[in-house]
């Protein structure tokens, strides 16, 4: 079974070794004109990875438009976690950033050695587009595209939202037996349990087979349900995902460990990742993430033992991300 190939050593997912077993998943059900038209729609990406990957074939994914990659904005905020988080600097290192227009691709390239331009032309998502607008719709999907591209080369990756600040390795939390390990809104307690509802904001996909099926028949299903974004698709055919032939495995992650403001926790001493979900507004999630991040750096630089640091703090209350969602 591809289920088992890979075992946990360290904090990534199985040592593939020089002969890269990653790479001959790659194309193993395209014919070669499909082969071709996924190279000319994602060129240069099969280049690219084998740079970012880590030696188990394992990519970082985020991605950005122009008002998110700004100077002060998500991006700054995001690669800053990695540099302030507990022994996780070097997963930066292994973090592809996808930007959607030529603006976020030049603020990239100024901050961060792998950027990758997947341009969205078909709506403007340059600026900071409101939840559910058109522009918004295309871009969720279009990295959906890209992620099922990377899952045919090979490769596993885990997709992060840039507005989810690292704090944490992530990488001891993965599953060994999970096709998909997904974050949540809210956690039912069972991490197994279909009825937890997922957030696809920071996912991580073992490459198989079955899991490039899976990704296309997600990117499929959009049309049974517009018009809407990747989560709520997600959340109406993972049952059907789970079933039959794909038999893929969830695992869903506690909020406890990967927090957000959906079901925030207000506690410091173990959380791995904070999410500005249940929050409308660059503006809001740029204030609120921020003083989190303050929050992490006096947490971090406290002299005082540990034991009695994790009781004492706490995290600032997102508040302005609170207010946006009024009534909801």
């Amino acid at each position: 079974s591809d289920r088992v190939e890979e075992r946990l050593t360290g904090i990534f997912i199985s040592s593939l070794g020089n002969g890269s077993p990653h790479q001959m998943i790659s194309h193993a059900n395209l014919s070669s004109a499909e082969k071709d038209m996924q190279e000319e729609r994602f060129p240069g990406l099969a280049e690219l990875l084998p740079k970012v990957a880590t030696d188990d074939g394992t990519v970082i994914v985020t991605s950005v438009n122009e008002a998110w990659a700004a100077p002060g904005s998500l991006l700054d905020l995001f690669r800053e976690s990695f540099n302030n988080g507990e022994g996780i600097a070097h997963l930066l290192n292994h973090t592809l950033i996808v930007a959607v227009d030529p603006g976020a691709m030049s603020h990239c390239e100024a901050v961060h050695p792998h950027c990758y331009l997947l341009e969205v032309t078909s709506a403007n998502v340059s600026s900071a587009n409101g939840f559910f607008t058109e522009s918004y719709l295309e871009l969720v999907w279009a990295k959906l595209s890209l992620q099922q591209r990377v899952l045919q080369l090979g490769y596993n990756y885990l997709f992060t939202d840039v507005d989810v600040m690292w704090l944490r390795n992530p990488f001891r939390h993965i599953s060994l037996y999970a096709d998909m390990v997904v974050s949540t809104d809210r956690f039912s307690g069972d991490a197994e349990a279909l009825t937890n509802a997922p957030n696809t904001g920071f996912y991580y996909v073992k490459s198989t087979n079955r899991t490039v099926e899976m990704l296309r028949r997600w990117r499929v299903a959009r049309s049974r349900f517009p018009p809407t974004h990747d989560q709520a698709v997600f959340n109406e055919i993972k049952a059907e995902l789970a079933a039959g032939e794909l038999d893929i495995k969830f695992v869903f992650l506690d909020t406890t460990l990967f927090d957000g403001f959906c079901q925030f926790h207000s506690k410091m001493d173990t959380v791995c990742t904070m999410h500005a979900n249940c929050c409308i507004g660059l503006e809001n999630k740029v204030h609120d993430l921020g003083n989190m991040a303050a929050d992490w750096k006096n947490y971090t630089n406290k002299v005082i033992p540990l034991e009695k640091r994790s009781h004492e703090s706490r995290w600032t209350f997102p508040a302005k991300c609170e207010a946006s969602m009024g009534h909801r």
